[in-house]
C-alpha cells in the first residue's frame, strides 16, 4: 500500500501512471489514498481526486472500486460539504451514461457501415462462416460485445448510487433524481427485469427507513418536502410500470403511494392524485375489475371538476360519459352468488383493500358488498351530478339499457348508439395527467350488457324462444358468444333458462325453487291484500289532512330555511376553526422541526469542535513522539561514532555497557512481571474452578427437584387437555351426524339434477362424436386419394431405379455366388461339427447311464444277505436298480455292507479309476478346478467304503451330472 505525504502527490502519481498506460496501478493508488484513515478531513483536492478516480473506474468498468470509493468519500464529506458528494455522483452517472450511449452508437455505426470489398457480393466469406458457426447475426454479436457490458455497468452504477444515497435526509433530492434516471433507463431500453429489481430496491429502502427510526440523518416523512419527493418517485415508478405493461409492479406501486399518503394527514397535490387515479383506473381495466375501474373514474372526474379550473365543457362531457359507460359496463348481477363462507370473507378483505386504494371510506361492519356495488355506483353518479354532464348519445344509451322494456328490438336500438360512441375519443387539452379517453374500449362490455338485458326481458315475456329468433334479436354477437354469456348469467342466478339444441329452442324457467318470485311470495301477497283493503275501505279524512298540511307549509318552509342558513354558518365557522387549528398545528410542527434541526446542528458543531481538538492533540503527541525518536537515533549515532576516538574509547564502551545493562534490567523486570501475572491468573483460574464446581454440586439436587415438579405439572396439564379434546370430539361428532341427517333430504334432488346434466352431456357427446366421425371419414377418403397418387409415383420411380440398378446386378452376382459358396461350406463344416458333438454327447449320456445303473446295482447288492460276485455288478438287471434306489433313498443312517467290511482295501478301490475316468470325460468345466474337486471327492469317498455310507444318487454332484 503506497503512502503519500500529501494528496496532491497521489494525484500526480496517478496521472503519471495513466500517461504510461498503467491505469490499474493508478486506480489502486487512488483507492489506497481514499480508503486511508489518514485523510478523513475534507479538502478541495479530494474532490479532484474523486473526479479522476471515477473516470478510471468508468474507463475500466470497475464498479466495486467505484462503490468503495464513494462510500469512503460520503463518510468524509457527509457533515462538511454534501454538495461535493453530489457533484461527484452526478459526474459518475454522466460518464457511465455517455459511455453506454457511445457504445450503442458505435454498434449502430458498425451495423450501418458499408465495409465490403466486392459490391456485387451480398456478404463476405468471413461473415458467412462466423454466422454459421455462432448462429448469431451481426447486430447480436455487436450488441453482445460492445453494448451489453456498458449497459450492465450503467445498471450497476444506478444500483450503487441508490445504495449510497439511501435514507439520508441531506441527499434526498439526489436520490430522487437517480431513481428517475434509472426509471428512464428501463423505459428507454425496455428493461422489464431490471425495472422489477429497481422497484424492489426502492421498496426495501423505504421499509428499512420505517423499521430503523433511530438512524442518524434519517429522512422525516412527516415533512412536506420529503414526502413530496418520495411521492414523485413512486408516481414516476407507476408511470413507467404502466408504459412497460408490468401490471403487477404497477399495482404494487399504487399500494406504495397509498401507504405514503396514509402516513400523513395532509392530502397530496391534486395533480398527483389525478395521475394516481388515472393509472389505477387503467390497472383495474386490464385486470377486468370493471366495478373498481368505474369507481376510480368517478374519483378522477370529481378531482378534475373540483380542482381543474381550465377544464372546458367538452372535456367535462367526455369525462362524464366515460364515467357513466364504465359504470354501466359492470355486469348487473352478483358475482358471489353461491360462494362459500371462506370465499366471501376473502372477497370482503379484498374489497376493503380496494376501497382504501380508491379512497372510499367503508364501514367494516356493514361490508363493501352493499357499498361498492353497481346500484350504489349509479346512485352515486346521480348524486354527484355526473348525469347532468354526459352527452346525449350516452344518456339515451343509458336509458335504453337500464329503464326501457323492449326485448324484441333492444339490440337494434342500441347498435346505432354503440357505433356513435366507438368514434368518440380524444385527449383532454386541460388535463395532461389524464390519458387519452377512448370510449370504444367499453363497446364489448356494452354488447355483453345488451345481451344480458335482452335475455332478462325476453325471460319475463316469453316462455320459449327459437334460437334463430334470439340470434336475430342480438345481431352483433354470434350465438356461441351469447351462449357463454347466458351460462355465466345462469351461474350467477341472473336468468333461468335451458338451451335445447336438438329442438333449436330456448326455454325460460320462471318457477325455479330459488327464484325471487317464490322467495318473496308472502310479501307480495301482503302488498296485494293491503292494496285491496285500501280500495274497499278508503281513508275518510285524507283531503282534510292535506289541507291542514298546506295551511302551515309557508311557516315550515321559512323555519327550515332559517335553520339551514344557521346550520350553514355553523358549518362555515367550524371549517374555519378547523383550518385555523390545522395551520397552528402545522406551524407548531414546523417550529418544533426547526428547533430540533437547530439542536442537531449545534450538537454537530460541538462534535466537530471536539473532533478538531482530538485531532490537534493527536498531531502534537505524534510530533513529540517523532522528536523523541529523532533524539534516540542521534544518541545511537553518537554511540556508534564514539569508540572510534582514541582517548574516549573505554569511557564510551563503559557507557554502552551501562545502557545495555539498563535495557536488560528493563527486559528482566518485564519478564518477571509477566511471570507473576501468569501465576496470579493460574491461582485465580483455580479458585474460579473450585467455586464453579461447588456451585454445580449445590445446584444439582435443586435442578432435579424442579424438573420432577415440572413433570408432574405437565402430566396434569396433559390429562386435562386430553379430557377436553375428547369432549370436543364428541360434540363435533354429534354435530356432524345432525348435518348428515339434514343433508340426506337433498339426495333425491341431487340425483335428479345429476341425471339431467348427464343426459345433456351424453347428447352433446354423441353430437360431437358424429361430427368427428364424419370429419374422419372425409379425411380418410382424401388420404386414400393421396396414397393412390403417391403409389403411382413411387411405382414409376421404382421402375426407373430397377432399370438403373439392373446394370450393377451382374457385377454383384459373382460376389453373391462366392459369398453363398462360402456360407454353404461354412454351414456344411458346422453341420459336421454339430454331428460329431451330438455323437460325443450321446456317448457321454450312455456312459452316464451305465454308471448310474452300476451304482444302483451296487446298492441293491449291498442290501442282500449274501455277497455277490463282481460280475453281477457289471451287468445288473434293469428292474433291480429302481427297487434298490427306492429302498435306499429314505435311509438316513451310515450303513456299510458286510462284504465291503470284509474285502481288502485294494478290492474296494478297484472300480474307482473307471468312475473317475468317466466323470472326467463327462465334466464340461475347466480341468484345474474339476480335478481338484474330484480329487477331494475321491478322498471323501474312499473312506466311506470302509466306515461310511455310499453317496446317494440324488446328491448335488450326481444331479448336476445327470442334467449335463
Amino acid at each position: 500500500m503506497a503512502t503519500f505525504a500529501k494528496p496532491e502527490n497521489a494525484l500526480k502519481r496517478a496521472e503519471e501512471l495513466i500517461n504510461v498506460g498503467q491505469k490499474q496501478a493508478a486506480l489502486q493508488a487512488l483507492h489506497d489514498l481514499i480508503t486511508s484513515k489518514r485523510y478523513r478531513a475534507w479538502q478541495k483536492i479530494l474532490e479532484r481526486i474523486m473526479f479522476k478516480y471515477v473516470e478510471l473506474c468508468v474507463d475500466m468498468r470497475k464498479g466495486r472500486y467505484a462503490k468503495d470509493g464513494l462510500i469512503q468519500y460520503r463518510i468524509v464529506c457527509q457533515q462538511v460539504n454534501v454538495s461535493s458528494l453530489e457533484e461527484v455522483i452526478k459526474y459518475f452517472m454522466q460518464l457511465a451514461t455517455e459511455r453506454a450511449e457511445h457504445a450503442r452508437n458505435q454498434a449502430q455505426a458498425l451495423e450501418d457501415a458499408l465495409d465490403v470489398e466486392d459490391l456485387e457480393a451480398d456478404k463476405r466469406p468471413e461473415d458467412l462462416m462466423l454466422s454459421y458457426v455462432s448462429g448469431e447475426k451481426g447486430k447480436d454479436r455487436s450488441d453482445r460485445e460492445l453494448v451489453t457490458p456498458w449497459f450492465k455497468f450503467l445498471w450497476e452504477t444506478y444500483r450503487t448510487v441508490l445504495e449510497i444515497l439511501r435514507n439520508n435526509s441531506k441527499l434526498e433530492a439526489l436520490y430522487a433524481m437517480t431513481a428517475h434516471r434509472a426509471f428512464q433507463f428501463c423505459k428507454q431500453y425496455k428493461r422489464a427485469t431490471e425495472f422489477r429489481r429497481l422497484c424492489e430496491i426502492i421498496r426495501n429502502h423505504l421499509a428499512n427507513l420505517n423499521k430503523y427510526r433511530d438512524q442518524r440523518d434519517r429522512p422525516d416523512l412527516s415533512a412536506p418536502e420529503s414526502l413530496q419527493l418520495y411521492l414523485d418517485t413512486r408516481v414516476d415508478q407507476l408511470k413507467i410500470a404502466t408504459n412497460l405493461e408490468l401490471w403487477q409492479e404497477a399495482f404494487r406501486s399504487v399500494e406504495d403511494i397509498h401507504g405514503l399518503m396514509s402516513l400523513v394527514k395532509k392530502h397530496p397535490k391534486p395533480s398527483l392524485m389525478v395521475t394516481y387515479y388515472a393509472k389505477l383506473a387503467e390497472i383495474f381495466w386490464v385486470a377486468e375489475s370493471h366495478l373498481y375501474h368505474a369507481y376510480a373514474w368517478l374519483k378522477l372526474f370529481i378531482l378534475q371538476r373540483s380542482y381543474n379550473k381550465n377544464l372546458t365543457q367538452k372535456d367535462l362531457q367526455l369525462l362524464a360519459s366515460s364515467v357513466l359507460l364504465a359504470a354501466i359496463s359492470v355486469t348487473p348481477y352478483d358475482h358471489h352468488h353461491g360462494a362459500s363462507h371462506v370465499e366471501l370473507e376473502n372477497e370482503k378483505e379484498r374489497n376493503m383493500r380496494m376501497s382504501n386504494l380508491i379512497g372510499f371510506n367503508v364501514d367494516p361492519k356493514r361490508g363493501t358488498r352493499e357499498t361498492l356495488s353497481r346500484a350504489a355506483l349509479l346512485s352515486e353518479l346521480s348524486s354527484k351530478g355526473v348525469m347532468t354532464c354526459i352527452s346525449q348519445e350516452v344518456k339515451d344509451l343509458y336509458n335504453l339499457l337500464e329503464h326501457e322494456l323492449s326485448p324484441l328490438d333492444l339490440a337494434a336500438k342500441v347498435q346505432p348508439f354503440l357505433a356513435k360512441i366507438s368514434k368518440i375519443s380524444g385527449k383532454l387539452a386541460s388535463a395532461s395527467s389524464v390519458p387519452e379517453v377512448q370510449l370504444s374500449q367499453y363497446i364489448p362490455a356494452l354488447e355483453k350488457l345488451t345481451a344480458l338485458r335482452v335475455l332478462q326481458q325476453v325471460s319475463g315475456v316469453y316462455h320459449t324462444v327459437k334460437i334463430e329468433m334470439l340470434s336475430k334479436m342480438i345481431p352483433f354477437l354470434d350465438f356461441s358468444v351469447v351462449e357463454k354469456i347466458s351460462v355465466e348469467a345462469i351461474k350467477h342466478n341472473f336468468v333461468s333458462m335451458v338451451i335445447d339444441h336438438r329442438k333449436g329452442a330456448i326455454t325460460f324457467i320462471n318457477e325455479d325453487i330459488e327464484s325471487d318470485g317464490l322467495c318473496d311470495h308472502l310479501m307480495s301477497l301482503a302488498d296485494s291484500l293491503n292494496k285491496a283493503s285500501d280500495m274497499v275501505y278508503p281513508l275518510v279524512k285524507k283531503q282534510s289532512k292535506v289541507s291542514e298540511n298546506l295551511y302551515g307549509l309557508a311557516e315550515i318552509v321559512e323555519k327550515e330555511h332559517r335553520r339551514l342558513l344557521a346550520r350553514k354558518s355553523i358549518i362555515e365557522k367550524r371549517k374555519e376553526e378547523h383550518e385555523r387549528q390545522m395551520l397552528e398545528r402545522e406551524r407548531e410542527e414546523e417550529s418544533r422541526r426547526l428547533k430540533q434541526q437547530k439542536t442537531t446542528e449545534e450538537a454537530e458543531q460541538r462534535r466537530l469542535a471536539a473532533e478538531y481538538t482530538r485531532r490537534e492533540e493527536q498531531r502534537i503527541r505524534r510530533e513529540i513522539e517523532e522528536r523523541e525518536l529523532q533524539e534516540a537515533q542521534a544518541l545511537l549515532l553518537q554511540a556508534e561514532k564514539g569508540p572510534k576516538k582514541k582517548g574516549k574509547r573505554v569511557a564510551l564502551d563503559g557507557e554502552k555497557v551501562t545502557k545495555e545493562a539498563i535495557l536488560e534490567m528493563a527486559l528482566s523486570e518485564q519478564l518477571k512481571e509477566r511471570q507473576e501475572m501468569e501465576k496470579k491468573l493460574q491461582r485465580l483460574a483455580k479458585t474460579m474452578d473450585y467455586i464453579e464446581r461447588a456451585k454445580r454440586e449445590d445446584e444439582a439436587p435443586l435442578i432435579e427437584h424442579a424438573f420432577q415438579e415440572h413433570l408432574v405439572e405437565e402430566q396434569i396439564i396433559y390429562e386435562r387437555e386430553q379430557l377436553r379434546e375428547i369432549e370436543l370430539s364428541k360434540q363435533h361428532h354429534v354435530g356432524d351426524l345432525q348435518e348428515k341427517n339434514r343433508l340426506a333430504r337433498m339426495l333425491e334432488n341431487k340425483i335428479i339434477f345429476q341425471r339431467r346434466i348427464e343426459d345433456q352431456r351424453d347428447a352433446e357427446y354423441n353430437r360431437l362424436k358424429k361430427e368427428r366421425e364424419d370429419k374422419f371419414n372425409q379425411q380418410i377418403s382424401m388420404r386414400k386419394l393421396d396414397r393412390e397418387i403417391k403409389r403411382k409415383l413411387l411405382f414409376y420411380i421404382k421402375s426407373e431405379e430397377e432399370r438403373l440398378t439392373k446394370l450393377h446386378e451382374e457385377e454383384e452376382a459373382k460376389k453373391l455366388e462366392e459369398a453363398e459358396r462360402r456360407k454353404r461350406e461354412e454351414a456344411e463344416r458346422k453341420a459336421k461339427l454339430d454331428e460329431i458333438a451330438e455323437k460325443q454327447r450321446q456317448r457321454e449320456r450312455e456312459l452316464d447311464e451305465k454308471e448310474r445303473l452300476r451304482k444302483e446295482a451296487l446298492l441293491a447288492r449291498g442290501n442282500e444277505p449274501l455277497p455277490r460276485s463282481a460280475d453281477s455288478v457289471v451287468t445288473p438287471r434293469p428292474a433291480e436298480p429302481l427297487t434298490a434306489t427306492a429302498t435306499a433313498a429314505p435311509s438316513t443312517t451310515k450303513y456299510v455292507p458286510r462284504f465291503r467290511r470284509e474285502k481288502p482295501e485294494g478290492a474296494a478301490a478297484a472300480p474307482l479309476p473307471e468312475q473317475e475316468r468317466w466323470s472326467r470325460q463327462h465334466d464340461d468345466r475347466p480341468p484345474p478346478s474339476s480335478d481338484r474337486w474330484r480329487s477331494d471327492d475321491r478322498g471323501d469317498r474312499r473312506p466311506s467304503f470302509g466306515g461310511s455310507k455310499l453317496p446317494s444318487s440324488n446328491s448335488p454332484w450326481s444331479s448336476s451330472r445327470t442334467r449335463g
